[in-house]
């Protein structure tokens, strides 16, 4: 048995080493972002595509076509963007383990994931109180299947859109010597 203990926890270092490898080459990029101005950009960006995705998903029945289609993926497409540059900007706060986290990182992350979870909740409620109402319509099992998706995508994205929201500006001092890559 003692094998097995070394064999997973050699593997979960290399794998928290791995992440931290990860980490170090994302905190490189966009130094010239790193700013609340930039990030609170990128916050309503991803609130602006997700609310294109809850906007299709609701007109899904009466208009199928172009205007869905652009709003479905224009949306899908701004906050999948988005919301990438925001997970590089907030650094580990938003991806990271809470054990390589400082106390103010971890402090931050645990007061975003709490209300985080419960937008999420309600959103789901919401989704539930629509799919009630529409389940004796035509197409109910997709148009719910897609505000479900929307709604989905709303909830998980509020964590890093929070973090970039009320995150304060990176100390210039961290970047010095970091060559942007």
């Amino acid at each position: 048995m003692n094998g097995k203990q070394g064999w997973l926890a050699s593997r979960w270092e290399r794998q928290l080493e791995r992440f931290e490898e990860v980490e170090l080459k994302r905190a490189r990029k966009l130094p010239t972002w790193r700013t609340r101005r930039r990030r609170r950009q990128l916050a309503v960006l991803v609130i602006l595509g997700n609310s294109m995705l809850l906007v299709g998903a609701a007109l899904f029945v009466t208009r199928q076509g172009p205007v869905f289609f652009g709003l479905w993926f224009g949306g899908a497409l701004i906050t999948g963007t988005a919301h990438w540059l925001l997970r590089i900007l907030t650094g580990k706060m938003s991806g990271g383990f809470s054990l390589r986290l400082d106390e103010r990182e971890r402090e931050m992350r645990h007061r975003v994931t709490y209300v985080s979870y419960q937008i999420l909740v309600g959103l789901m409620m919401v989704g539930m109180v629509y799919s009630i109402i529409i389940s004796n319509t035509e197409d109910a099992g997709f148009r719910i299947a897609l505000m479900l998706t929307a709604l989905l995508l709303a909830g998980t994205t509020s964590a890093a859109t929070i973090l970039g929201w009320t995150l304060p500006d990176d100390d210039p001092e961290d970047y010095e010597g970091v060559s942007p890559v």
